[in-house]
């Protein structure tokens, strides 16, 4: 390999002479060799890096900093970023010291060799257009990294919530096949009252739609920015009205409404919005994890469970037991929310880490977010297409539990009152005879009457 030598602060150092990154983006590929997953592994947060140098140039331009060719240079260079071309030249571990510095320059260097190429410059004749100088123009990484990072989240959330709705629709499908699939509901896992598999299926529906519209609201404080606040939120070195400009900049740019804090100073430090965005994920987290425990149970048999639903088979369930067949998609996507789960933990931590004008973990509270949006939005998927869609009823199972449940008697409380209901009920248990049977034999209500009150179908809703 060819090498070129850059330097900076420490020294010189080799960087490959093909890549379009620099020294600072070299020293930081040496030093954090952390988690593996690079910056190169979420392209949503380069684009938006390339959104919030684009908007800084454009910025700088209108008031008067940066000279005009550089400016639609720089601004061409920034378009080749957003639209994904130079992914691989972003290989910063997420995990890393610095606040966030070495994702910035890697940005800034990356562009700004991009620039160099197409003035016909060498890559890192950093005197023609430079990544602090130039790139970096207005900016800190305190403003600029925490920006990149909301508006790569509201990208991310956007595909969240746009595969979640495919979700709701699936199981909600699944609610009107099955609408006429009569079967036993339970609390605290005991024998409740009847209910349809299609009720059963449309709750799941709704309460996933009702995480979509969580998700949305909460997006929303994804949007307002720090950029313009420069190193600790006073503006220093960026010139009279870049906040907001770069605010309005950026609006135009992305396509969706992006505002400038009100107050830099508080902004800069503040994970606030981090902390709600992870919390919300972490309560969808736990509404599809209640799902699939709920799927695993329906599913449990074929012969010793309940055995109300078929899920489909997807591989072999055992090395040793011929035949098995187990619920792995429910089961994966249950380790996925366990994830999702420590994940907001530890943004909860790297929230709680921040001193003073600053909070040097947002590396760490960036990636545990994005990393809880992929793993979602992947398993979401993965439990529609391989396990949803082909759920089965078992409906003669579904009935059949039904009609020999004693918590049938449930429905006899207006007619004969609580006590004989619980006298019927108990003795039911003792004897294995049926509800049905020892009530028509006891001669309170008549036959007529009695299967009027015991339809299934009558205790469904208010009745």
């Amino acid at each position: 390999m060819q090498y070129r030598i850059e330097s900076d602060l420490i020294g010189e150092l080799q960087v490959p002479s093909e890549a379009y990154y620099g020294v600072q983006t070299q020293r930081a590929v040496e030093n954090f060799k952390i988690s593996n997953q690079y910056l190169s592994s979420y392209p949503h947060f380069i684009k938006a890096l390339g959104y919030v140098k684009k908007a800084a140039a454009k910025t700088n331009f209108e008031l008067g900093v940066l000279k005009q060719e550089l400016y639609e240079v720089i601004s061409r260079a920034c378009d080749e970023v957003i639209a994904g071309k130079y992914d691989s030249q972003f290989p910063v571990d997420m995990i890393q010291g610095g606040a966030g510095t070495s994702i910035n320059m890697n940005a800034n260097e990356v562009i700004a060799n991009i620039a160099l190429d197409m003035m016909g410059h060498k890559k890192g004749e950093y005197q023609y257009c430079s990544p602090n100088d130039h790139i970096n123009l207005s900016q800190s990484t305190n403003d600029a990294y925490p920006t990149a990072i909301k508006i790569a989240l509201h990208l991310m959330n956007v595909e969240l919530m746009e595969q979640l709705s495919v979700a709701v629709d699936a199981f909600r499908k699944k609610g009107v096949e099955f609408e006429g699939v009569i079967k036993m509901g339970r609390t605290q896992l005991q024998d409740a009252v009847p209910m349809t598999l299609g009720q059963e299926f449309e709750a799941f529906a709704a309460t996933l739609e009702g995480e979509t519209g969580k998700l949305k609201f909460v997006s929303r404080l994804l949007t307002e920015v720090n950029m313009g606040g420069t190193a600790i939120g006073t503006g220093i070195n960026a010139p009279v009205g870049f906040a907001q400009k770069c605010a309005d900049n950026l609006t135009e740019i992305t396509g969706f409404e992006i505002t400038s804090s009100p107050n830099l100073i508080e902004a800069t430090p503040d994970t606030g919005a981090y902390v709600t965005y992870s919390s919300t994920l972490k309560g969808l987290a736990i509404k599809l994890s209640k799902i699939c425990n709920d799927l695993r149970l329906l599913a449990s048999g074929p012969r010793a469970g309940l055995s109300e639903i078929t899920l489909p088979a997807m591989q072999p369930g055992s090395s040793i037991m011929p035949g098995k067949i187990n619920p792995v998609i429910p089961e994966v996507v249950n380790q996925v929310c366990y994830k999702v789960i420590g994940n907001d933990l530890t943004v909860t931590m790297a929230a709680d880490a921040g001193q003073l004008q600053l909070n040097v973990m947002e590396p760490v509270l960036c990636h545990a977010i994005m990393e809880s949006i992929e793993f979602m939005k992947n398993a979401i998927e993965t439990l529609i297409e391989k396990c949803v869609k082909g759920i089965r009823a078992n409906e003669e199972i579904c009935y059949k539990k039904v009609r020999n449940s004693i918590s049938i008697v449930t429905a006899l409380n207006p007619y004969i009152g609580y006590k004989a209901s619980s006298k019927f009920a108990k003795e039911a248990l003792a004897t294995g005879k049926s509800v049905y049977n020892l009530v028509l034999e006891s001669g309170l209500l008549s036959k007529e009457k009695l299967d009027e009150i015991l339809a299934p179908e009558n205790m469904l809703r208010p009745h």
